[in-house]
């Protein structure tokens, strides 16, 4: 079982000359070149729901603060996202994607906080390009990168740290990059490591709330929208856009 400590940009060679490396939140920081940042449970699997909602850009940010201070900005933007995975006072929307079905989120600017996916993008400093994914947007995402056709390319798997295992990040992570060799996956066995998972097994829970299993079962509904989500550094701000390759 992966650990924080292990994935410590470890390259692994795949056939279309594309390098693949794994880094966490703690070694992420050193990626250069172009970085896919994976957040499953649930932050990237929420934001696509607020792409295909409508929203136009999304802010990513660190901390509450920072959310709150940029609405104070611009009045108009939404926030969404949690703190240990719970919705936060002064939030419109917490980190549910199930939530954003039916929404109409058209031309809305978001600013979204979460406490794994968003703190991957903020800590790839030396990203360039940068992109955020989830098993929603896979295939999107691959074909952004064939476009781009990078010498290596580094998955951040946002949910490996000492108290869970990531396991959910990992498969859409090595999903991707099976696609990314031309393979024809089957996807069953990388949604079912989705369900057993620790934060799997956290939403389908008897005792969980409804919304979070139906999160669950948004979060592995794979390749269901056709866009990429690219992340750019704008005046001092990091700025995710849906992109259709």
């Amino acid at each position: 079982m992966p650990t924080a400590s292990s994935i410590q940009l470890i390259p692994n060679a795949v056939s279309t000359g594309m390098e693949i490396n794994h880094a966490s939140l703690s070694t992420c920081g050193a990626a250069t070149g172009t970085v896919v940042v994976i957040d499953v449970i649930r932050a990237f699997t929420t934001a696509s729901y607020a792409f295909a909602a409508g929203a136009s850009e999304i802010l990513l940010v660190s901390t509450v603060e920072e959310a709150l201070a940029l609405r104070e900005r611009d009045p108009s933007a939404l926030i969404m996202g949690e703190v240990n995975g719970l919705p936060v006072e002064g939030f419109d929307f917490g980190n549910s994607p199930s939530a954003l079905i039916g929404r109409d989120l058209a031309g809305r600017h978001l600013i979204q906080r979460t406490s794994a996916g968003t703190q991957g993008v903020v800590r790839s400093t030396r990203a360039e390009p940068l992109l955020a994914s989830s098993f929603t947007c896979a295939r999107a995402t691959v074909r952004y990168l064939h476009r781009l056709s990078p010498p290596t390319i580094t998955f951040v798997i946002t949910g490996i740290s000492p108290d869970w295992d990531g396991e959910e990040d990992m498969a859409c992570a090595e999903y991707v990059a099976a696609l990314l060799r031309g393979e024809a996956p089957d996807v069953a066995p990388y949604i079912k490591r989705v369900y057993e998972s620790q934060a799997g097994r956290c939403l389908t829970d008897p005792a969980a709330p409804a919304y979070l299993r139906a999160d669950l079962e948004c979060c592995v509904a794979t390749d269901l929208f056709d866009f990429a989500m690219v992340v750019e550094r704008r005046d001092g701000l990091l700025v995710m856009q849906a992109c259709r390759p």
